[in-house]
């Protein structure tokens, strides 16, 4: 038995009789002490006060938490510092002054594990991951000779992370200095922007970001930095900080690029760009938002090779690709892909697209922006300037005899309404819509107002999707779930079915995580089923005729995933749970 567990019960703050009905059920010993606190046998409250205590008294290391991963680091360590009357830091909602870190050795901080975090003029407040390491603060103070040092706690993860960042940051510092050099010597903004040193950090910035798998790049200024955060598999994270004077020639030079006005700081600017990073072309999108500091730069990364990705390749089950490739074979109607911003509908439109484009049809497109460009399709890019819109795109694009239609997304009345009747002269349109499910398209088209007899004559097919994070295969362990998650599962999962969590590696960098991958739920729309559209039946009559049809909902979708050991089930209760 596992030694916290060991010590509550010789200190009387558990039954043993306890511990002997959960191991009667097979449960591990070392989720014993988890299932006790989630039976309220003992509450997480009063386990934490219990290890602060053991801490504090020197029977515990505070590593022993690292064994236990059901048990909140943070929790504990937010207990600890208020009984020490110490500062509790979360690094992540501070803006760190990140000339502390550059005064002293990195090899000694990360020896310790520790970060400056700020200073005044009579003391420096460093975080540490163990407050009673008194070798550590001495060797610390030596590093601060004239400062009071002040101990401020933080989470071990969170420090290395930080420390990570600063590493990197150290990477580039000649690249910063020589670009601190120039812009000295240089006078005029034009020759500042023309700097190659900047060319030479965006390169680099673009290179990590991309290694990295990030889907969008942040360039954000802060009051003290400026912050360059990525966007992988669906999370941001921390990629670079800057000093705050790298900030504008690095923003002059990416707005140069995209062809924007580097003079128009205070209103919002789209553009793009496209450059070869490593041996690929890739395509950024870059939108610009004046914010406090200056301005916020957002760049999507678009891979030119995702955009000729299979349906089945991007995560789509055989069964669910067999249901949308049956409407695509359709000669007309619609065919709507639904689901929240980010959910990837966007890649699916162009899986779909992949799958329609012929050398025989005529297929246009009408979006906003153009994001890939294909061959073999005529793609509009919609333009509100020059009275460019959806609608008006729309009305042009039916009388240049297309065959096939995709709409980038349906946003009013008046497309949908033009959507519907060239699904209804003989086109076969596919098109976006904002609902979290594919059933709910039919009352939202009708909330738009368009005839319930039109939806049910022009509508072939609706999928609902979201995109779940894949477990990384690196460090993939089977998890045990707690048996109010297993009750909850019941009606979807056999007996005895194991599940797989990512432990969190170097490759993963300590997430667990890599890759995302679609969860999806295709209602194709059988004659039945357009009858009980036109009558304009309940949403629930509805389901419950899909579901006589064959329809798998978008949650049984994602459980089969976490069945076949791809995601988390704790992703798919997050990501799909109704």
């Amino acid at each position: 038995m596992d030694r916290i567990t060991t010590d509550l019960l010789a200190n009387g703050y558990i039954m043993k009789s306890q511990v002997d009905r959960l191991s009667a059920k097979g449960i591990h010993d070392y989720l014993i002490l988890r299932d006790i606190t989630l039976s309220g046998f003992m509450t997480m409250d009063r386990l934490v006060r219990f290890i602060v205590g053991q801490v504090r008294d020197g029977i515990y290391d505070l590593d022993i938490i690292d064994n236990y991963d059901y048990i909140s680091d943070r929790v504990v360590l937010e207990k600890l510092a208020s009984e020490l009357n110490l500062l509790f830091l979360d690094l992540d909602s501070i803006d760190m002054d990140y000339t502390l870190t550059q005064r002293v050795p990195l090899a000694q901080i990360k020896k310790h594990n520790v970060i400056p975090v700020y200073q005044d003029e009579m003391s420096v407040t460093v975080a540490f991951d163990d407050p009673l390491n008194i070798d550590a603060q001495e060797a610390v103070q030596r590093l601060f000779p004239r400062k009071v040092l002040k101990v401020a706690l933080a989470t071990k993860k969170q420090i290395s992370a930080y420390l990570y960042k600063i590493e990197l940051k150290d990477s580039v510092k000649g690249l910063v200095k020589k670009i601190k050099d120039e812009l000295n010597s240089i006078s005029s903004l034009e020759e500042q922007q023309e700097a190659s040193s900047i060319f030479l950090l965006i390169d680099v910035i673009l290179k990590t970001c991309i290694q990295g798998r990030a889907s969008d790049i942040h360039i954000e200024p802060t009051e003290k930095n400026c912050v360059v955060r990525g966007r992988v598999d669906g999370k941001l994270s921390e990629m670079f900080i800057f000093e705050k004077d790298i900030y504008p020639p690095l923003s002059s030079r990416l707005k140069l690029l995209a062809n924007l006005d580097i003079a128009e700081k205070r209103k919002p600017q789209d553009g793009r760009f496209s450059t070869t990073v490593g041996k690929s072309e890739y395509d950024f999108r870059i939108s610009t938002l004046p914010i406090l500091y200056g301005e916020s730069i957002v760049m999507r990364v678009l891979d030119k090779e995702k955009a000729l990705v299979r349906l089945e390749d991007a995560g789509m089950d055989s069964a669910s690709y067999q249901k949308l490739l049956k409407g695509l074979q359709s000669p007309f109607g619609i065919i709507l892909v639904t689901g929240p911003t980010g959910s990837g509908k966007t890649t699916t439109l162009y899986g779909a697209l992949n799958e329609l484009r012929n050398v025989e049809d005529k297929v246009i497109t009408v979006e906003d922006p153009v994001e890939y460009r294909m061959n073999l399709i005529q793609q509009v890019q919609v333009n509100a300037k020059v009275g460019l819109s959806f609608a008006d795109a729309l009305r042009s694009i039916l009388r240049q005899d297309p065959d096939k239609i995709m709409i980038g997304e349906i946003r009013d009345q008046e497309t949908l309404e033009i959507a519907i009747k060239a699904a209804l002269t003989g086109h076969m349109v596919i098109s976006t819509l904002h609902t979290n499910d594919s059933i709910s398209a039919i009352p939202r088209m009708v909330d738009m107002g368009i005839q319930h007899y039109l939806i049910s004559g022009a509508l072939v097919a609706i999928q609902a999707q979201r995109l779940v994070r894949k477990i990384c295969t690196h460090c993939k362990v089977e998890e045990d779930l707690p048996p109010s998650v297993l009750d909850e599962l019941k009606d979807f999962v056999p007996e005895g079915a194991r599940f797989y969590k990512g432990q969190g590696c170097k490759e993963c960098n300590e997430s667990g995580y890599m890759g995302r991958e679609m969860i999806c739920e295709v209602l194709n729309i059988s004659e039945e089923l357009s009858s009980l559209i036109a009558q304009g039946t309940s949403k629930e009559l509805m389901l419950e005729q899909a579901k006589k049809d064959g329809f798998i909902g978008l949650y049984e979708n994602g459980i089969q995933k976490a069945l076949d050991g791809i995601t988390t089930i704790e992703e798919i209760l997050k990501v799909a749970k109704g």
